[in-house]
């Protein structure tokens, strides 16, 4: 007869270590260069060791990711990680990695990210994305012409088409977004725009103009998360990992049941329940913003307002820095940074707003206290799959 294992305690899991990379405008470095300068950085600032990672998570360059990254860091992990759903790639890593860490079978996990996506196009040696591919399902709709922004882009006007949703609506969120580029430094673009601004410039795919949709960057991240043991060690004051959920959705529009729910309506139900929270605790919210309607429809499907309401939800200032619910403090895909996948990058300014070290751009609570709780929702594909990760300070 078997004998029952023993069973051991979860054990908590923080992120000690983040960092970017340099980021924007970088025409003289290779993508492995930013994924081991961000890496480095996040190492300095963790105050660990390089000795006590063990798990390694990357995705999205090389033949053999993470294998041929992990090699150029000089690292030998024994728990590695190459999910690959999009820019919600890395909130679903993070998932993995805390399971991970909270099981034992790794103890500090860095995930890192770099692309020299914008660099690659004006040198010419790539040219912008139409389509990912013409095999498999997606044969069916490559044909027709139909892109990635188009996809995003029938999708928005799904919304609008049933609850009346405008086109000023969506375009508050590439104001609000700029507005709060303004105190980031790194940021891309820093310059404020209008409605006006926003409406009238030139069509990319109806109803989307060019400041619907993100800027193209380079740029790296990395994000180092370790077991409680670590933290004592740490250089900082942890940001725990309350909670995290995954879901998918589909990968052809036609199996896709409805165009105004993205799967962010499971992952974050998920995540907030297995954090023990919900989203009326949350004090800030990095969320993916490759297109206006991706922030609009996700705050909708993580609970902060009804389905339907995201347009009047976001009105009057609703996601400034000092609003009712600040998102994407650092201005986000739209005026930040936009480096390919930017998962990793919502998780980073998460931590940075919970550590308190946003400066200008530092959200604060209505007594003057930092934020305690952050949500970090990302998405992939055109809503195809959504990793929602809950951190908490103190």
């Amino acid at each position: 007869m078997l004998s029952t294992p023993p069973v051991h305690p979860r054990r908590k899991v923080a992120i000690v270590g983040t960092a970017l990379s340099d980021c924007g405008r970088v025409d003289d470095a290779t993508p492995y260069a930013l994924h081991a300068q961000a890496a480095r950085r996040a190492l300095a600032d963790s105050g660990l060791d390089r000795s006590v990672i063990d798990g390694f998570a990357s995705a999205g360059l090389g033949t053999l990711a993470p294998a041929e990254v992990a090699e150029y860091l000089g690292l030998r992990p024994t728990w590695v990680d190459s999910t690959s759903v999009g820019g919600s790639t890395w909130e679903v890593m993070a998932a993995h990695a805390a399971d991970a860490i909270a099981a034992g079978h790794a103890n500090a996990v860095l995930l890192v990210y770099g692309s020299t996506a914008r660099a690659d196009i004006k040198a010419r040696r790539r040219t912008a994305n139409l389509s990912f591919g013409a095999r498999g399902p997606l044969q069916f709709e490559v044909p027709y012409g139909h892109t990635l922004v188009a996809k995003y882009a029938m999708a928005a006007r799904r919304h609008m088409h049933e609850y009346g949703t405008t086109l000023e609506q969506l375009a508050e969120v590439a104001v609000q977004a700029r507005a709060n580029a303004a105190t980031n430094p790194d940021a891309m673009f820093r310059d404020p725009v209008t409605v006006d601004d926003v409406l009238s410039g030139p069509v990319i795919a109806d109803p989307f103009t060019k400041l619907h949709c993100c800027v193209r960057s380079d740029g790296g991240c990395a994000v180092l998360m370790v077991a409680q043991e670590y933290v004592p060690d740490a250089a900082k004051e942890p940001v725990w990992v309350l909670g995290a959920g995954t879901a998918v959705s589909h990968t052809t529009m036609s199996e896709w049941e409805d165009f105004t729910v993205s799967p962010a309506a499971a992952s974050g139900r998920l995540a907030f329940e297995r954090a023990g929270v919900r989203p009326a605790d949350i004090d800030l919210a990095e969320i993916y913003d490759a297109f206006t309607y991706m922030t609009l429809v996700t705050l909708e499907d993580l609970g902060f307002c009804e389905k339907g309401a995201g347009g009047a939800f976001i009105e009057k200032g609703r996601l400034l820095r000092d609003g009712g619910l600040p998102v994407n403090t650092d201005g986000g895909g739209l005026s930040a940074c936009h480096p390919g996948m930017r998962g990793l990058f919502l998780l980073a300014e998460a931590v940075r707003q919970l550590r308190g070290e946003a400066g200008e751009g530092q959200v604060r609570k209505r007594n003057g206290r930092l934020p305690e709780l952050a949500v970090a929702s990302g998405t992939g594909g055109w809503f195809c799959s959504s990793g929602t990760v809950v951190l908490g300070r103190g």
